[in-house]
């Protein structure tokens, strides 16, 4: 079902152009070469944004995670995988597919609402199958039962509200006969489709024919997002082409680093990576449930204070937020999507200033909450609100002008006062906002912020996270992916880890470590002093370097408060590697 008529398009043509136009093009990095002011300008709208929606929507959404009266254990989009499902039983779905209900309008409506600010939308998933107009191919929606192309009036009511329109778009194709690799030895065996005359350059094409079309026939695109493109190598996707050739379109255009070249910006997924990532833009993309396509099953939803407490973390570590919705095959966003969307909303009409158009916190870590950052403000979003009224910001130096809540529309000022190297503010006693309360501080000049020790928090418990600490030697090294956040890689036992921490009060403290350790790797010992005061540690399997466990190994008793180094130091490593640290906690004895 590929090819109403052949690709035409030559690619060292369109190469040739594009290098002819606006855009030099630098093949070895993959990134556009433009002056810092450039690419400042091009990436402003979405650096601004900060809160965007991922739709993921097709075919899938008609089985909805069900195959022949089974749940397929997969991604609702990845059922066609999952389920183990040929080409030629997938493909009567397209005759199924007839979303009455689909009203691009409402979806901009609850975008808009919720305070997002562009809208990313899968034009084509792993499926091959397309809800666009494609004059390449009829595996796409005008010949479904609904027959219209459902982009063009999503876009429509996008450019319309002032909401960016963007595009994912799959570069992995399970439909295409010319998408290797398959059958036998490949991620896909039960695709037992001859491969003789299958041509993955000619895929390429037909991805650029695509992208062209979506390029060309929808107005301003803010962002093309690549996904599905670790099968196979850059130069294999023709990256460098396919991106010159994007740019070449739409010159503005912002691209991410899922063609194998860096391009734009990074796409952690289904996490927060825990210090942010330096030198470069980055977007989380998560699911509100477990699925990105729709699930009928898939009832595992996340929290509203859950999901405004993620925004507020990833904006405070200069993120964007990039937050998924499957509609049913019917074309309706879940009720419980949409009740979650609303709450953010609220929560955004009153703190959107907070979270709109600033950079990364500027402190190392605050205990109460998050920071984020605006030219003479600071923002403290608050999760723990002091029961004491006095909210203390270790290291503001600054002078602080004016300090006051978000959600007082009068401004009325709160006190503040300097106390050795930090600022203590004086809050209500009831916090404004159970799940985020933004108190804001104008300040004259650039943040002057100065690294103290770690405090316990409002429950008298002190704890140090792998991420926060400085590390003494050459294997051990900080790890962050969906699954780790911690100090891993420490094979060499003269390496260590420490933390300056300041003991809160004097008295007797239980002492609790959470780390992993891999089956076959335990067995290792270690000392972790505090002040005067050492235990020590023998490390058990947690039967995998990312299942993590808790476990108190002793306890100290201190004479006095006041500030010491806590470190962590191998003692002997008989099994290669010490553990997975991903943090410590001192916890006071009642």
């Amino acid at each position: 079902m590929m090819g109403k008529k052949t690709v035409p398009w030559i690619s060292a043509m369109i190469l040739v152009a594009v290098l002819l136009g606006p855009w030099a093009w630098c093949a070895d990095s993959g990134v556009p070469q433009e002056t810092k002011e450039q690419r400042d300008a091009r990436m402003a709208w979405w650096r601004e944004a900060k809160f965007g929606m991922f739709i993921h929507w097709g075919l899938y959404a008609i089985p909805s995670g069900v195959w022949k009266g089974k749940d397929v254990n997969t991604a609702g989009e990845w059922i066609m995988f999952g389920g183990q499902i040929p080409v030629s039983e997938y493909e009567p779905l397209q005759k199924e597919f007839n979303p009455v209900k689909y009203n691009p309008e409402e979806w901009v409506r609850i975008a808009k609402a919720a305070g997002m600010k562009y809208i990313t939308i899968t034009s084509k998933h792993h499926d091959g199958f397309c809800l666009f107009d494609s004059k390449l191919t009829d595996w796409d929606v005008m010949n479904t039962p609904y027959g219209k192309d459902l982009l063009k009036p999503l876009a429509d009511a996008c450019h319309k509200e002032g909401v960016k329109m963007c595009w994912y778009h799959s570069i992995l194709d399970w439909h295409n006969p010319d998408y290797l690799p398959r059958g036998a030895g490949s991620p896909r065996p039960w695709d037992t489709r001859p491969t003789e005359g299958a041509d993955y350059n000619r895929h390429i094409d037909y991805m650029e024919g695509q992208l062209r079309e979506l390029l060309t026939n929808y107005g301003e695109i803010g962002v093309i997002w690549f996904d599905g493109g670790w099968e196979h190598k850059a130069e294999e996707h023709r990256a460098d082409e396919v991106a010159a050739m994007i740019r070449g379109i739409q010159p503005k255009i912002i691209i991410n680093d899922r063609i194998c070249i860096p391009q734009d910006f990074n796409t952690p997924e289904q996490y927060i990576p825990a210090t942010g990532i330096k030198d470069r833009d980055w977007e989380v993309c998560m699911t509100m449930n477990d699925t990105w396509g729709y699930k009928v099953h898939d009832l595992n939803w996340k929290s509203t204070e859950d999901l405004i407490r993620k925004l507020v973390d990833i904006v405070s570590k200069g993120g964007n937020f990039l937050l998924n919705v499957g509609p049913t095959a019917e074309g309706l966003i879940p009720d419980a999507s949409v009740e979650r969307l609303s709450a953010i909303g609220k929560w955004m009409d009153v703190n959107g200033d907070s979270i709109y158009g600033t950079t990364a916190s500027v402190f190392k870590r605050l205990p109460w909450g998050r920071c984020t950052v605006k030219p003479g403000k600071l923002f403290l979003q608050v999760f723990d609100w002091p029961a004491n009224g006095e909210l203390l910001v270790p290291g503001l130096k600054s002078d602080v002008k004016a300090a006051y809540l978000m959600a007082d529309a009068t401004k009325a000022p709160l006190t503040t006062a300097k106390k050795d190297d930090s600022t203590i503010v004086s809050v209500p006693a009831a916090a404004p906002d159970a799940v985020a309360s933004v108190v804001v501080l104008e300040i004259a000049g650039a943040p002057e912020v100065v690294d103290v020790p770690f405090r316990a928090g409002a429950d008298g418990v002190l704890e140090v996270r792998a991420c926060d600490a400085d590390i003494h030697g050459e294997t051990a090294k900080y790890e962050t992916s969906h699954q780790l956040d911690n100090i891993g890689c420490w094979t060499n036992k003269n390496d260590w880890v420490s933390w300056l921490v300041e003991i809160p009060k004097a008295g007797a403290y239980d002492v609790e470590v959470n780390y992993a350790c891999d089956k076959g790797a335990a067995g290792a010992t270690y000392a972790l002093s505090v002040c005067e005061q050492k235990v020590e540690g023998k490390v058990s399997s947690t039967d995998a370097w990312s299942k993590f466990k808790t476990e108190k190994i002793g306890s100290m008793t201190f004479a006095k408060p006041g500030p010491c180094e806590l470190a962590v130091k191998p003692l002997e490593i008989p099994s290669g590697a010490l553990m997975n640290l991903k943090a410590v906690k001192l916890i006071p004895k009642k």
